[in-house]
């Protein structure tokens, strides 16, 4: 069986610190076998935020760029409450949320971002679940890119 936390560790990339509730709600919940994750965001090792809107503030490689980022609070957020990655069986689902103009189509290009990295930490078969990837009009505070996704656990 892979090992999630020595894959991670050989993508050389560094977690952000876990973020913090931005209002009512829990960023994490466990229920039965599953892992739920609400809605992160861009968060950067020093605690601020990507911001911008594509097509318009940054291109779609940026936004790429910043849905990896959006991957790595999640996983602080995963680390922080569950102490392993190897306590995650498989990715179940991710809903992608792309603040862009109208006229941008690229949307599941931005998504994979986050999907490629989980893809690197559990591998294609358990990395890759279901998704969806749309566009917003606008996300909180100017946020390029918010995702949640569903997990099970070992």
């Amino acid at each position: 069986m892979l090992d999630a936390d020595k894959q991670f560790e050989m993508t050389g990339l560094t977690l952000p610190p876990v973020p913090e509730p931005k209002g009512l709600y829990k960023p994490c919940l466990i229920e039965g076998n599953r892992l739920l994750l609400s809605g992160h965001g861009p968060l950067q090792s020093d605690k601020s935020m990507i911001i911008g809107r594509i097509g318009k503030d940054m291109t779609p490689e940026e936004g790429k760029l910043a849905a990896r980022q959006v991957g790595l609070a999640m996983l602080a957020t995963i680390r922080a409450n569950l102490g392993s990655f190897n306590r995650i069986k498989r990715v179940i689902k991710i809903l992608g949320m792309v603040n862009c103009v109208p006229e941008f189509e690229r949307h599941p290009f931005i998504i994979n971002g986050c999907s490629e990295l989980f893809a690197e930490v559990w591998g294609t078969d358990n990395g890759v679940g279901v998704r969806s990837a749309v566009g917003f009009g606008s996300l909180p505070d100017n946020i390029p890119v918010e995702i949640e996704a569903e997990f099970e656990l070992i």
